[in-house]
C-alpha cells in the first residue's frame, strides 16, 4: 500500500502521550506520506516542527474557524511567518464552520477566511478548506478566489462536488464514507472524479467503520479506500493510488 493521509492532527491532544510511537509505526504499515494541518497557532507551529522532525510528514499552516476566538491580534503575521518554514505546503486548515454557535460571527468568519485565500495566492500555494454547514458562503468565496487546493471532509451534495472540480479544486474524502447513513458522501464518493480525489482521515477523528468512535490514524484509510473501491467497482489500490498521485500534485511533493 502506499497510503497517503491528505489531511491529519498529529499535534491534537489525543496523540500527546504517544505521537512519536504512531508516527515512527507508520511507514512499516502502508502509510508513505501524511500532512499535518495546524487548525490555531499553537497547532500551526507544532505541525511545522513535526514536519521537520518526520521525514514523511508535511504541514499546513492556518486558523481554523472554530479557532478564530482565541487567536492572537497577529495571527495573520504569524501564520504568513510560518510558510518560510521547511516543509510547509500550504495554507490551512482554513474555512467557515456555522455549526458550532460559540465560533467567532460568520462575518469575521468571512474576513479571516478570505484573508487566508489571499495569504495563499501571494505565496503560490495551495488551501486546505474547512466547511461545515456553510456551503453557499464557501463556495462565493471559492468563485471569487479561485484558489488550488481541497474542500477537506467533503459534506457537499454531487452537485457541489462538480462545482468544485470545475473551478479546479481537490475532493478529500475520509472515514465518514463509511457510516452507516451515509448517502450523500458515498454518492460523491462514485461520482468524483479520480483525478481529484484526495484520501484522508482527519485522525484522531473520524476513524471509519470498523473503528468508528475511537482514536482515527493514517493507517485506517485503508478502510475509507476499501469503500470508495467498492461503490466504484474498482480496487482500493487504484484508489490509493490516485490519493497519492494528486496529493503530491497538489501539495508539490515528490516521493
Amino acid at each position: 500500500m502506499q497510503i497517503f493521509d491528505s489531511h491529519a492532527h498529529y499535534d491534537s491532544n489525543a496523540f500527546r502521550a504517544d505521537c512519536g510511537e504512531v508516527l515512527a509505526a507508520l511507514p512499516e504499515k502502508g502509510v508513505c506520506c501524511v500532512v499535518n494541518c495546524g487548525s490555531s497557532m499553537e497547532g500551526s507551529y507544532e505541525s511545522a516542527v513535526l514536519a521537520e522532525r518526520w521525514p514523511y510528514v508535511y504541514a499546513a499552516v492556518g486558523i481554523h474557524p472554530g479557532d478564530l476566538k482565541d487567536a492572537p491580534a497577529d495571527w495573520l503575521r504569524q501564520v504568513e511567518a510560518l510558510l518560510a518554514r521547511p516543509k510547509v505546503v500550504a495554507v490551512g486548515e482554513i474555512g467557515l464552520d456555522y455549526y458550532w454557535k460559540e465560533n467567532a460571527p460568520r462575518e469575521e468568519q468571512q474576513a479571516a477566511f478570505a484573508a487566508q485565500l489571499e495569504l495563499a495566492a501571494a505565496h503560490k500555494l495551495p488551501v486546505v478548506i474547512h466547511d461545515r454547514e456553510a456551503h453557499g458562503d464557501t463556495m462565493e468565496l471559492l468563485r471569487k478566489y479561485r484558489p488550488r487546493g481541497v474542500l477537506h471532509c467533503f459534506s457537499g451534495s454531487v452537485e457541489m462536488m462538480r462545482e468544485a472540480v470545475s473551478l479546479g479544486l481537490y475532493i478529500g474524502l475520509g472515514g465518514s464514507v463509511t457510516f452507516k447513513n451515509a448517502r450523500t458522501p458515498v454518492e460523491v464518493a462514485r461520482e468524483v472524479p479520480l483525478d481529484r480525489l484526495l484520501t484522508e482521515t482527519d485522525c484522531p477523528y473520524m476513524a471509519p467503520v470498523p473503528f468508528r468512535g475511537k482514536r482515527c490514524d493514517s493507517t485506517m484509510i485503508a478502510y475509507t479506500a476499501a469503500k470508495i473501491a467498492e461503490v466504484r467497482g474498482v480496487t482500493a489500490a487504484e484508489v490509493l493510488e490516485a490519493g497519492r498521485r494528486n496529493a503530491c500534485a497538489l501539495f508539490g511533493i515528490s516521493l
